[in-house]
């Protein structure tokens, strides 16, 4: 019988496989990087890191997966906002933002995209933790919106997909690119999301 002190040792040894994976990827690339060197600074064994993650792939899955968690927490956050349109998108946009374009997500994007050539499953299972769950609130919110008297000039759907292009071009442009000559700055980011609020019919408040 599994014990809850084992439990929590190995979840505890599951952490730091999942953190020296993530630094190395990180600092040498998926490809150069060695289950033995993941190992060696994480500690364990190799037959622990088999047994908990079973091959390389499936540790970059947790390594991805688990980074891809901070966008779960902050979709679920979405929907809950009772601000106006006006108040609450560009909120949602500075965080957004602020995740997209941190160096070590657009490092891992990067790893990803590499990946999902290889493995299309792969690719469809991060494109649905990451981008699928935040449109799905999105539009729940833009929907809600609507319904209290917003009067949008496009569906939820489309809102969606345009609010999210606003910050996610800036993203892939990076992770292409690795930087470009456009400064992605906030202000630049905002001034873009204003053309948007006005656009969609959000730059009234709700109901009047």
């Amino acid at each position: 019988m599994i014990t809850i002190t084992l439990c929590c040792r190995l979840d505890q040894r599951r952490r730091a496989f999942i953190d020296a994976a993530r630094a190395l990827f990180l600092e040498q690339g998926y490809e150069r990087t060695t289950l033995g060197s993941i190992v060696e600074r994480a500690g364990g064994s190799l037959a622990t890191l088999y047994k908990l993650f079973g091959n390389k792939d499936g540790l970059l899955e947790a390594v991805v997966f688990d980074r891809a968690a901070e966008s779960e927490k902050l979709s679920r956050r979405l929907a809950t906002t009772r601000r106006s349109p006006s108040e609450a998108l560009p909120i949602i946009a500075a965080d957004l933002r602020e995740q997209l374009l941190d160096p070590e997500f657009l490092a891992l994007t990067r790893i990803v995209m590499t990946r999902s050539i290889e493995d299309q499953a792969f690719a469809r299972k991060f494109f649905d933790r990451t981008a699928t769950g935040t449109r799905d609130d999105l539009v729940e919110m833009f929907t809600q919106w609507q319904k209290d008297g917003a009067e949008l000039t496009a569906s939820p759907c489309v809102l969606a997909d345009l609010f999210l292009d606003v910050i996610v071009s800036d993203m892939h442009s990076d992770a292409i690119s690795h930087s470009t000559k456009i400064v992605h700055s906030p202000e630049r980011t905002n001034a873009r999301l204003q053309i948007f609020i006005k656009g969609a019919g959000l730059d009234e408040p709700v109901g009047k």
